[in-house]
């Protein structure tokens, strides 16, 4: 009985797997959120990419992203899902222009935005043929500003959280598609979910997974989604260089999703993943 059970709750992750395609990795661990999966030696949906900074002032960041509008928005520390992000897309006018959209894509067949847990994260592996990605792959691809990303290692209840950032400084483009979703009121939702891709040298002591990262030569030809071939923006989903970030250990006070203020990103030990 035990075993039917174990091999039920495994198929019934894979399906969400490949049909939610919900945001998360499978992880061998004993023990799953909300209990699912939760038999030792299962695997189970681990967060990938849930948390990233944009601490450069506005005007720094318009003119990398080079968009039309001129938002004044605040420092971030510590973005979370489910919050208003921002965006660089191309609008109809083939502008580039900044939006803010909800961080945790709905697609339209979606019937209950809270049915699931949030898509913040879309795998690059297949995600021109994902029913929940392949349409805004093909047709609202856009760019998510920042400055670093969270990652965490260690076991649950000690875990080490570490700030990945360019070793250089400065900004760093996640590649993202949106989705344009509405409820029976007819209200509109914006909504947005960062690539994934396999993890470079320096992310994967920390986890197997890390956002897909642009440069600024592959802003223009990502944002294009007329004349851009899919192949081609299928073939920019590559992890970044392994000597482009550095990771620094900071204060476990950086794990509480509700602080934002000015001095959280606090170092533990500097450089300690080199």
């Amino acid at each position: 009985m035990a075993a039917k059970a174990r091999r039920w709750r495994l198929r019934l992750g894979l399906w969400l797997a490949d049909k939610a395609a919900f945001s998360w990795d499978f992880r061998a661990t004993a023990r799953a959120p909300g209990g699912l999966l939760a038999l030792p030696g299962s695997p189970i949906y681990r967060l990938m990419c849930s948390r990233y900074s944009l601490t450069s002032p506005p005007e720094a960041v318009r003119a990398t992203f080079a968009y039309r509008d001129t938002p004044n928005f605040p420092v971030r520390y510590n973005i979370a899902p489910t919050q208003d992000i921002g965006v660089v897309l191309v609008d109809a006018d083939g502008q580039r222009r900044f939006r803010m959209m909800r961080w945790g894509l709905l697609p339209s067949f979606v019937k209950d935005p809270k049915a699931g847990p949030p898509m913040i994260n879309a795998r690059a592996e297949g995600i021109s043929t994902k029913s929940a990605f392949r349409r805004a792959f093909a047709e609202r691809r856009c760019l998510v500003p920042a400055d670093g990303f969270y990652e965490w290692t260690g076991l649950k209840g000690a875990r080490r959280p570490f700030l990945l950032r360019p070793r250089q400084g400065g900004l760093i483009a996640f590649a993202a598609i949106w989705e344009r979703w509405l409820d029976r009121a007819g209200g509109e939702t914006y909504s947005v979910a960062i690539i994934t891709c396999d993890a470079n040298a320096t992310v994967a002591p920390l986890h197997d997974r890390m956002p897909v990262v642009l440069g600024p030569e592959h802003f223009e030809a990502w944002l294009d989604c007329k004349t851009t071939e899919l192949k081609a923006a299928q073939d920019m989903l590559q992890p970044a260089p392994d000597d482009l970030f550095e990771a620094i250990e900071m204060h476990p006070q950086i794990n509480d999703s509700r602080r934002d203020e000015p001095g959280i990103q606090q170092p533990l030990q500097t450089q300690l993943l080199l």
